[in-house]
Order: structure tokens, then sequence, then C-alpha cells
């Protein structure tokens, strides 16, 4: 059934005693566009639109835009991995905003990044295959398909944010509305360009069917008409971000390592920390001790500066749901990107930035490749220097660090620490799983040592 008469047919099913048939015909005899704008859209019953899942598919997007495309609690799907694909073939992504020269500078640092992506791939097959020679057991294409991912996952660093991929999504109506209010109000003009595109997609027929129907109908017509761009998360952000400006103590620079656990104590302080950590670049751990010492009041004057531009049904921004585990994570944005796909926990991520620096993978080291990928890396943040903050963001590297706060309870850090550092994955999210391990065995002794983990340097290169 379209999302959206599948969404009346269960909200009638819930409202009254006929059998899901019965609803079923009940449904193809009225108008579900006229049910939903009156319940949904005009009284608020939003759990109806929870009732209507759709798929779409978002191809030839950058990665920047998939990351926002991604970024919702309540979400499904998949991207293209970059461990089984040549991501050269297709490209890169130029973003709205760069125009004449900066739009020549942009195509040339990009170009160059590719290009160093396919040397360093060539280069590590040659490694790899010497470092690690067949074994007998193992057939010639499983082998060369093995040494092909492995050295994608060290390539992949010369990887950046304008890359093109495609996504693939299930989600329910009130998720969509969601994502794409979400989109229009982007700082990124891709991604208000998306949220658009999106919308009118919803007000036509499915453009790929399993059984065309004789009579396609729209999607999702009546999402469509109740897409606005949502103003508040920009608007409270940009407040707390003024207050933060004029009443946070100076920071000396100092970081707290790669990883870094906090346990949250006191919720209100969390909260405001949390507000301050999303318009900063601060760690997290001195930024909630420092919250933690001030008085209630003052700890709510961070808060009410949030809530100040909140309509009556704007929902509070993700930084409220906190969680006692607090993982600060200074990881490369290749890690970061397997990460966030874990979605039973609440993420906070800080601007795109070229602060941090590069992570090199020991890889590189060993091939005696590092002079040639940190020129790569050097080039490409010289290029990044030469245009706007927006444009520049789309040629950050996998290879750069970022800031990145993950909040959970301890059923999904052991989850994520025992999943992530098994041998089969990345060697970069599993140093992180690992020392989130070590991270809960320093703030929680017992809990911690219950967690299951695999230390990075136990391996099995030729197992994917």
């Amino acid at each position: 059934m379209p999302p959206e008469k599948l969404a009346y047919a269960l909200a009638r099913y819930s409202r009254s005693p006929d059998s899901i048939r019965d609803s079923v015909e009940w449904v193809r005899a009225h108008d579900s566009s006229r049910f939903l704008e009156s319940f949904y859209f005009q009284y608020g019953h939003a759990s109806i639109a929870d009732l209507g899942h759709l798929a779409l598919c978002f191809e030839g997007i950058s990665e920047l835009a998939a990351v926002e495309i991604e970024d919702e609690p309540l979400w499904d799907g998949q991207a293209r991995s970059s461990r089984y694909q040549d991501f050269a073939r297709g490209g890169f992504v130029t973003p709205p905003e760069a125009q004449g020269d900066a739009a020549q500078i942009y195509a040339q640092a990009a170009q160059q990044l590719l290009e160093a992506y396919r040397r360093l791939h060539a280069r590590m097959v040659e490694h790899l295959k010497s470092k690690l020679p067949r074994p007998e057991s193992m057939k010639p294409d499983a082998y060369e398909r093995n040494i092909a991912a492995r050295a994608f996952d060290v390539a992949r660093y010369l990887l950046f944010l304008g890359v093109p991929t495609g996504v693939g999504q299930v989600t329910s109506i009130r998720t969509l509305e969601r994502q794409i209010r979400r989109w229009r109000a982007s700082e990124y003009a891709e991604l208000r360009e998306i949220g658009e595109e999106t919308a009118a997609a919803c007000a036509r027929p499915p453009e790929v069917e399993w059984e065309p129907a004789a009579r396609p109908e729209p999607l999702a017509p009546t999402l469509a008409k109740y897409v606005d761009p949502d103003p508040y998360p920009t608007a409270a952000l940009a407040a707390v971000s003024q207050w933060a400006s004029a009443n946070l103590p100076a920071w000396d620079g100092a970081e707290t390592g790669a990883v870094r656990l906090t346990r949250i104590d006191e919720p209100l302080a969390g909260i405001a920390a949390t507000l301050l950590y999303s318009v900063t670049e601060r760690p997290f751990e001195p930024l909630y001790e420092t919250v933690r010492s001030w008085n209630r009041a003052r700890q709510m004057e961070v808060v009410e500066a949030a809530l100040g531009p909140r309509g009556r049904r704007d929902e509070l921004l993700r930084a409220f749901r906190t969680a006692p585990y607090a993982f600060d994570l200074r990881i490369d944005i290749g890690a970061y990107r397997d990460l966030h796909r874990h979605r039973r926990c609440h993420q906070t991520r800080q601007a795109w930035t070229w602060r941090h620096g590069f992570e090199t993978p020991d890889a590189v080291r060993e091939a005696g490749l590092d002079s040639e990928y940190n020129a790569a890396l050097e080039a490409a943040r010289q290029a990044a220097g030469r245009l706007p903050a927006k444009v520049s963001h789309y040629l950050l590297p996998f290879a750069a660090r970022g800031r990145f706060l993950f909040q959970m309870d301890f059923a999904e850090a052991e989850y994520i620490i025992r999943l992530r550092s098994g041998v089969k994955g990345h060697f970069s999210y599993r140093r992180a799983a690992w020392e989130m391990k070590q991270e809960m065995e320093r703030v929680e002794p017992e809990l911690g040592r219950l967690i299951e983990a695999t230390p990075p340097w136990v391996e099995d290169p030729l197992v994917r």
C-alpha cells in the first residue's frame, strides 16, 4: 500500500473493532489525505505518521550530505561502503557554494586527492601482497578481494567529504518529515536542494516499482505540503553559541586524548554541557566539570538560551537526551562514518574543522608512503585555506580528526565495544572501541571488566 494509505488503515484499525481487512477496504473508499491533514498535521497526532513507511535512495550525493541524511535516531538504511568499491571512479561533488575561482581551486584539490587515493591503493596492494602471501587454503579470487579491501581500508583516508556516494533508507513518514524540514534549514545548499527534491518526490508516484501498478499513486502527497524549513535548531544553537561566547571561561586548548569517558551524575549539568559542547571545539570532560561547578541558576541560563526560540510543537534539541556514559571521541572522519550508524545512543557532532590534524595508518608508514601521504593531505589543507568555510568542509579527508560525543547506557557501550573491536573491523574504529573499553574500566571497573573486547594488536588480516 502507499505509505499514507497504510498509515490511515493502521490508525483506523487501532480506533475501531473492525478487522484489518475491513479497515483496508474502508481506506480504499475514503480520502487518506483529509484524515492525515486533520489528525496528523492539525491536531498533532504524530504517532499516526509512524505507521506508514517508504524507501528512498539518494544517488550521487556527497559524503557530507550522507552524514546529514543518516543523522537521525530513528533511521534504517545503509550507505555505499568505501571498503569494497573504488570511490575514485565517481569523481567528486562540487558544492553549490563553490563559484568562480573557488570552484577551480576546489576542483583541482579534489582531483589531486583522488589521484593520490588511486596511487596509495595500488601501492598498498603491492605492500600487502608482499607482507601477506596467499595461504594455500585460500582461493586466488578470494585472496585478491581481501587484499583489495584491506588496501581500500588504508586508501580511504584520502577520500574526502566531497566524494559522491549513495544512501538507501527506509523510514516512517514522521521521520522523513523531520529529515526534510531539517535539510531545508541546513547551512549547506546541497542539503537544502536535497530537501526540496525529496519533498517533490513524495508528491509523485514511485520511480522504481517491484510490480508496476495500473494507476501508480503518489508516495506521500500530504507530507509534501507540510515540510517547511525548521528554523528552531539553528536559532537555538545560535543562542547557545552567543551565551558561550559571553560567559564561558577561557580554554587553555589542552586535549584529553582520543577517547575520554565521562560519567554524567548530574542531568542538568549534562544537558548544559552537551549544549555548549555542540557549539564549541572544547573537550567534553573539562566542559562538564566547569558546568558542574556552577550553581543551578547559571546552568539553567544555558538551557533557557536553547529553549528561547522554541515553538509550541518544536521538539527539544538532541542535547537534552543525555545518558550515564558520555564518550568524547577525537577520531578520524572515516571511523566516525562507521560508528555513526549506531542509533541506540545520543550523538553530538561538533562543527567540521581542520584544527584537529590527521591520522596516519600504520600501514602507510610500514610501506614507506608517509611522505607522499602527508604531502597530499597538506596540499588539501592549503587549498582549503583559500576557500569559503562551507566549501572547505567538502575537502576534509577521511583522515581528518573531528570531535564526536556518544552518550549511552552500559548495554549499548558493551555492544559497540564488543562488536567494533573484532578482527573483521576497520583498524581505526577497532582502536577507538578498545580505548572505550579501557575508559570504561577506568570509570566503572566492575562493569568494564564484564566487556569482552579484542585488542587491536590481535589481527587476522585475510578475514573479512
